[in-house]
């Protein structure tokens, strides 16, 4: 396994009324973050809140390039980023969820304590497939048709690049101790965005052999 210190190139945040940050996506201009005030969009670039949908937020958030999905209340919702308006929902996998990803034309879930990934029918919700993991799994993301999640136990955290098929651990980079992993979300290019969890932060990490 390849492993090296997490490279955090930024930080937004902490943002007023915002107790924490659970799951966050990306829709190519917004950095979209999670809490219990609802479903936020933030500025990548200038850390401005540009506005806050409404909805039930719990944790894990994805995009598909034009509607978001949302972990709210034990199901997933799917959201109409212009209005806000609810369009549909599934159920989440039971045994609650911690994290959520679109890739392939479908979703990905990550289960905190089950410590596993799943594979999910955007349109049912059925499970697909499972991979399992050795660690608490806290954010899910894709890249350039590999898997990343983020992973926590006590102190130490942590962005990894597994197998998509094994799970396998392929590469770890270490967060700084007590840096949290609540949602993980990738640029499609060069950037990771990590919600900090209690910290209210969302942290930006820069991925291994980008150009600084």
């Amino acid at each position: 396994m390849k492993r090296s210190n997490a490279d955090i190139i930024q930080e937004h945040g902490p943002f007023p009324g915002v107790e924490g940050v659970h799951g966050l996506t990306y829709d190519g201009d917004s950095i979209w973050f999670a809490s219990k005030c609802g479903l936020t969009a933030l500025d990548p670039e200038s850390s401005a809140i540009r506005r806050t949908l409404e909805i039930a937020a719990d944790a894990g958030t994805a995009y598909d390039g034009r509607h978001l999905f949302q972990l709210g209340d034990g199901h997933i919702q799917k959201v109409d980023p212009e209005t806000g308006s609810v369009l549909g929902t599934i159920p989440a996998p039971e045994g609650g969820a911690s994290g959520m990803a679109w890739a392939e034309g479908t979703l990905w879930v990550g289960q905190y304590r089950d410590h596993r990934i799943h594979q999910l029918d955007p349109q049912s919700g059925a499970i697909l497939r499972t991979i399992e993991s050795d660690r608490f799994v806290t954010g899910v993301t894709w890249l350039d048709g590999a898997l990343w999640h983020g992973c926590g136990d006590g102190d130490n955290w942590a962005i990894r690049r597994i197998d998509g098929a094994t799970g396998d651990v392929l590469e770890s980079l270490d967060l700084p101790s007590g840096t949290m992993v609540s949602g993980l979300e990738s640029d499609g290019v060069d950037r990771f965005f990590c919600g900090g969890g209690g910290s209210g932060k969302v942290r930006v990490v820069r991925r291994p052999g980008a150009a600084s």
